[in-house]
């Protein structure tokens, strides 16, 4: 009898408890929620907002190599400070150091036969002088001079010729030092390492590469590259006053620097991750600088750029609009 009526009771009862719940715990209004970061705010009564991103006063210079090969040795590590000439790296130059050592050898060889053909010239041209001092000319016949004559020439063109060979010897010796010289890349620019990316062992490939074997730029002055959309592009004044605050702490802010306006209209490459953000569009990218000692900001960072810009005007309504909706009504 009692598990005859135990389910319905129990039912009785879970349906009681939801009631009670809809309609006296359920109308309880919950506090809203609070936004996790602040939204940032301009200081700018009419502004023009862009997304930017932080890079090198140099722009980031992608260091590679034109000779494929192994490295061997890395000079520097991410976050050095280096100056122009500076060694990053070394490819595997023991081939190089090879044919170096052989062309010193030829010109050290070639130079040599030039101090003797030289000392022989010497020696020829100082028994030509002798027979033309003796006055007599019975001492020595015509064909003796002549053949005396015969040899300080021919020892003269010998000295010319391996004059020639040595100065050859000397230019391939320089070659053979350029070719080993190229295996060590250094800093074009003074700077700081961004990023490394190959290590001892690894095979450097010669050319572009989609990532570059070491990035660098100096970051002494950092810019700021801000992406504006194309339908406020028209807005934009070069020179115009811009700040940039950090994405998620609003209260990092920094007054911008006008540097240059790069007058041609890309597609947009960087994203925000915003949901109503539009990726179908192209930007018009401006340049703006801040010392790196009044914001702790990184290369490769994104930003938010507010720029200083003049009020969108209302649209105008067409008197013919107007009288269709006159007739309207």
């Amino acid at each position: 009898m009692i598990k005859r009526w135990l389910f319905p009771l129990l039912a009785i009862i879970a349906i009681g408890w939801s009631l009670t719940y809809v309609f006296f715990l359920g109308n309880k209004k919950l506090p809203p929620a609070q936004p996790l970061v602040i939204p940032t705010q301009s200081e700018f009564q009419n502004y023009i907002s862009a997304s930017g991103i932080v890079e090198s006063a140099t722009e980031n210079i992608s260091i590679g190599t034109n000779i494929p090969g192994i490295v061997s040795k890395i000079y520097v590590s991410e976050g050095q400070k280096v100056k122009a000439g500076d060694p990053l790296f070394t490819l595997d130059d023991r081939e190089a150091q090879a044919e170096l050592s052989a062309a010193a050898a030829r010109a050290d060889a070639a130079l040599a036969q030039v101090k003797e053909a030289s000392a022989q010239l010497d020696n020829v041209r100082s028994q030509y002088q002798k027979i033309q001092a003796i006055g007599d000319t019975r001492a020595f016949s015509k064909d003796e001079l002549d053949q005396q004559m015969y040899n300080v020439k021919t020892a003269e063109a010998r000295v010319i010729s391996l004059n020639a060979s040595a100065k050859s010897a000397r230019a391939d010796a320089e070659a053979a030092q350029v070719n080993l010289n190229r295996l060590t890349v250094t800093a074009p620019v003074a700077g700081e390492i961004l990023s490394i990316k190959i290590r001892p062992g690894e095979y450097a490939s010669a050319g572009a590469l989609s990532e570059p074997l070491i990035l660098l730029g100096d970051t002494e002055t950092l810019h700021i590259r801000a992406d504006i959309d194309e339908n406020d592009a028209w807005r934009y004044t070069p020179g115009a006053k811009a700040h940039a605050n950090l994405r998620g702490n609003p209260d990092k802010k920094v007054e911008l620097a006008f540097v240059r306006v790069q007058p041609y209209v890309v597609p947009k490459r960087s994203l925000t991750g915003s949901s109503n953000e539009r990726v179908d569009t192209r930007v018009l990218q401006v340049l703006y600088s801040f010392p790196q000692s009044e914001l702790n900001a990184y290369v490769g960072q994104l930003m938010d750029v507010f720029i200083d810009a003049e009020p969108v005007a209302a649209p105008q309504v067409m008197p013919a609009a107007i009288e269709d909706a006159g007739s309207k009504e």
